[in-house]
């Protein structure tokens, strides 16, 4: 089962999960800086002070990626260490670290894919309304402007949000994630700003007129209703709209969905945070979507959870678990084919571009075994299932490009902490001793074969 010509295998990570070295380098204070030490937040008051310590032992990591043979490296920047305060003049020290991690990237022949926001909003931004202040789009555009001038010359992949929805609806609308705020209006001008900042971004990475492909991740999630109701249905219906639809017609379409602004509109919601121009500048063409897929949502109508902080209680919504699904150690379902359903939507439904899977994983309660392996076979299954559910989506004329896999390293599970581990690669934190895993072994045979058996 082979894949396209010059398909591009990866992994990724993201810098507050596995750099560490906060206080160092004249890195600012993130919003999860904040929230990983405010107690009750995150398991076992865990935090990414140190995390996998990437920072200082970034040719550690380097090595090991190009032992494996892994192509492209998706990571991201942390906005604090370019700019501690979210404004201003870039910390060199900063911008150096990411100089040292793109060349090194380069030396070992593996693509680099930047990512410039991947949750890390500096503290002084969310001091003063965060994503829920317009001010911030303004902001990431001067900072993506900044990074971009310094290492556009060897980053050909710029990715300018990793899911706005997460930002938006855990931080704003849930309070599970960073900053921790709890209001749906809240969270709908977060998504706003969100995707205000990506168009400004492009606007000011495209005119620097380099060939370098610029694009955005969403996390997307296949809506279905768990039972044969109409109440299901529309159920489903509202979970899509807020989960998919919201974030693909603005990119796509120039435009939200009446749908979603209307249920919130008739709540009291108040949506004049959207100006004239907003929308077409959201919608400046990208040069490629990322997708980051893990499992469907499967929805029921739940009209008495209204008012719980659980995804989509605003909607009158649950996604449920259904029966016959094997669980992840998240308690995720593992469902592959809807990652050939999303995929093929896109092209259906928005647009045909190139399309990056720019994360897709299992978490497994991995363990060294006494002969000091980790064997992963689970997390190998479950990747060999979702590549061949990729390769069904290419039979169906997608314009998939590459798979980046979720994660090189076990690393800080957000508000998980370190209990859930992610990685091809095992990190005995303390030591900070990385064992690859048999699923790493394994994929590297996928890589070098550019297909499966």
């Amino acid at each position: 089962m082979d894949f396209p010509e010059n398909f591009l295998w990866g992994t990724a990570t993201a810098a507050y999960q596995v750099e560490g070295a906060v206080n160092e380098g004249g890195r600012g204070a993130s919003i999860w800086d904040t929230f990983s030490h405010t107690p009750g937040k995150v398991r076992h008051g865990d935090t990414g002070d140190i995390a996998c310590d990437q920072y200082h032992r970034l040719e550690e990591d380097l090595d090991l990626m190009s032992e494996l043979g892994i192509l492209a490296y998706r990571f991201s920047v942390a906005w604090p260490r370019i700019q501690p305060e979210g404004s201003g003049s870039a910390n060199q020290n900063g911008l150096d670290f990411y100089r040292r991690l793109v060349d090194g990237l380069r030396q070992r022949s593996i693509e680099p894919m930047l990512t410039l926001y991947h949750w890390d909003l500096p503290q002084a931004l969310e001091d003063v309304g965060g994503w829920t202040n317009r001010d911030t789009s303004e902001r990431f555009a001067e900072y993506a402007a900044i990074v971009h001038e310094a290492l556009s010359d060897s980053v050909g992949f710029w990715i300018t949000l990793n899911e706005p929805w997460v930002s938006a609806w855990m931080g704003y609308g849930l309070g599970v994630h960073a900053p921790g705020h709890q209001d749906s209006a809240r969270a709908l001008a977060a998504t706003h700003h969100l995707l205000l900042s990506h168009g400004l971004a492009m606007e000011r990475m495209r005119s620097a007129g380099d060939a370098n492909q610029l694009g955005v991740t969403l996390n997307l999630h296949p809506a279905r209703p768990s039972r044969d109701r109409e109440a299901d249905r529309e159920a489903a219906r509202r979970v899509d709209g807020q989960a998919n639809r919201l974030y693909l017609d603005p990119l796509f379409h120039g435009d939200y969905p009446e749908d979603v602004f209307s249920y919130y509109g008739e709540r009291g919601v108040d949506l004049t945070f959207v100006q004239d121009r907003d929308l077409d500048r959201i919608s400046v063409p990208i040069d490629f979507l990322g997708i980051n897929y893990y499992f469907r949502n499967t929805v029921r109508d739940a009209p008495e959870e209204q008012g719980q902080s659980i995804p989509f209680a605003d909607l009158g919504a649950r996604s449920v678990i259904p029966h016959e699904a094997e669980k992840t150690a998240m308690g995720w379902p593992v469902e592959p084919d809807g990652l050939t359903e999303i995929l093929v939507r896109i092209k259906e439904d928005y647009e045909d571009l190139p399309m990056y899977v720019t994360e897709n994983g299992r978490a497994v309660h991995d363990y060294i075994d006494p002969e000091g392996d980790v064997d992963d076979e689970e997390r190998v299954s479950y990747l060999d299932a979702h590549f061949r559910a990729a390769h069904q989506a290419i039979a169906q004329g997608v314009d998939l490009r590459g798979y980046m896999v979720w994660s090189f390293l076990d690393n800080f599970e957000w508000a998980e902490g370190y209990s859930k581990r992610f990685g091809i690669v095992f990190v005995e934190y303390g030591a900070q001793r990385r064992v690859p895993k048999s699923s790493a072994r394994w994929y590297s045979d996928v890589i070098r074969r550019n297909g499966l058996e």
